[in-house]
């Protein structure tokens, strides 16, 4: 899908076009065939994204760090932008978190690989949600990880069905890298964890001595103020046992590739010795810096309400025909934040998801099976709506219930 023709905040329209014009292969991740509308990934709009913002963020980091904004960076991150983001989960969570409890990283993806290699050895297993992070889980098997899915609800993670796994792997001699968790606005189905849930499934890790890497790439998009997110693990548990990833990639734009670990003082200190980081020092440091001073200068939370309120059109543009034209034919879990639509048939359609992404392609719109996350009974499947803007979102709604109709 070609990017709009309106400038987002901060760019000209000129500047825009020329964005536009460089959006094509060999310069973005993926760029979709003409005509299509694509609902697979879970990229940003690209008029949601903040070239101006960054654009000065970046010339008031190189203004008042100068050389130092260059050099290699500090192991564990600038420590500016790690008090900033300690001071918001403390916020956030209402439990003490400090600077030393924060390490950047890479992004979400980088901060799996580096754990999967240094919580885990090639043969142990990672559990996960019966549908999870598909990408994750490459990262951990081509880690040399195992991976076993757990049975879920409307909830998430079962704990009973948790506690049996990890019986299970304890009674055959198989060592457990971790637990991993997306319990906020979760990939793919939206579900938010709620707190006695959190606090089950706690309880179950600490009886069998299981960390928990808890991924929280969408906590922060909260889309309609309807649905809040409880605590977090790691601050249910004190951060014992418990990593929290977070992300830029989802609320400013992805080519930062930054985001953060929280963690105990001590673990985060030893994953700052890792030798990625004392050869190199911190992982992106320019940028870091520069994101210090938009979360700093407030122009972070400014920019997260508009993304909120941007996001929620288009939720509510996918979501509202699709509910009115195809009614209980088609089950739609309208999340309370995040990027996605988790569908699945009603009554005891049995249809193959193969025979609705099929049709789905025939009328112009690619979407992602819900078999590319785990496997269940019935057919599921995944709609991004934050890739497109509402008229487009619309559009693909009419397009689908047209093409399901049989």
């Amino acid at each position: 899908m070609t990017p709009p023709t309106v400038a987002p905040a901060g760019q000209t329209v000129a500047e825009h076009a020329s964005a536009i014009r460089h959006w094509r292969p060999g310069i973005v991740q993926d760029v979709p065939p003409p005509g299509l509308i694509d609902l697979g990934p879970g990229y940003p709009d690209p008029a949601l994204l903040p070239v101006g913002l960054l654009r000065a963020a970046y010339h008031r980091a190189l203004d008042e760090y100068g050389p130092a904004a260059l050099a290699y960076g500090h192991n564990a991150g600038a420590l500016p932008l790690r008090e900033a983001l300690a001071e918001r989960a403390a916020l956030a969570d209402g439990h003490p978190c400090g600077p030393d409890q924060v390490l950047l990283t890479a992004g979400t993806s980088q901060a799996l690989h580096l754990l999967s290699g240094l919580l885990g050895r090639p043969g142990d297993m990672v559990i996960t949600d019966q549908y999870s992070y598909d990408l994750g889980r490459r990262i951990f098997t081509d880690c040399g990880l195992r991976v076993r899915a757990v049975a879920m609800d409307e909830l998430g993670m079962d704990p009973a069905a948790l506690r049996e796994a990890l019986r299970a792997e304890h009674a055959v001699g198989r060592r457990v890298a971790f637990v991993y968790v997306n319990p906020a606005f979760h990939n793919p189905t939206g579900i938010v964890v709620p707190l006695t849930r959190r606090r089950e499934l706690l309880d179950v890790t600490r009886e069998h001595e299981a960390v928990v890497i808890e991924d929280d790439a969408y906590a922060e998009l909260t889309l309609d103020g309807g649905q809040s997110v409880p605590p977090s693990f790691a601050a249910l548990a004190g951060y014992r046992g418990v990593l929290r990833l977070g992300t830029f990639a989802k609320t400013l734009a992805p080519g930062l590739r930054l985001g953060w670990l929280l963690g105990e003082p001590a673990l985060v200190a030893w994953l700052g010795e890792h030798g990625m980081l004392v050869s190199g020092g911190s992982l992106n440091h320019t940028t870091s810096l520069a994101v210090a001073t938009v979360l700093r200068d407030g122009d972070y939370d400014r920019h997260l309400t508009r993304i909120r309120a941007e996001l929620g059109k288009r939720r509510d543009a996918l979501a509202e025909p699709l509910r009115a034209l195809l009614g209980e034919r088609m089950a739609c879990r309208v999340p309370g934040g995040g990027f996605f639509l988790w569908l699945g048939p009603g009554g005891t359609d049995a249809a193959r998801e193969e025979t609705y992404t099929a049709a789905a392609e025939a009328a112009g719109v690619r979407l992602a099976p819900g078999s590319r996350f785990g496997a269940g009974d019935r057919p599921r499947l995944r709609l991004a709506y934050s890739f497109n803007p509402p008229a487009v979102l619309t559009e693909a709604a009419h397009r689908l219930a047209g093409a399901w109709a049989a």
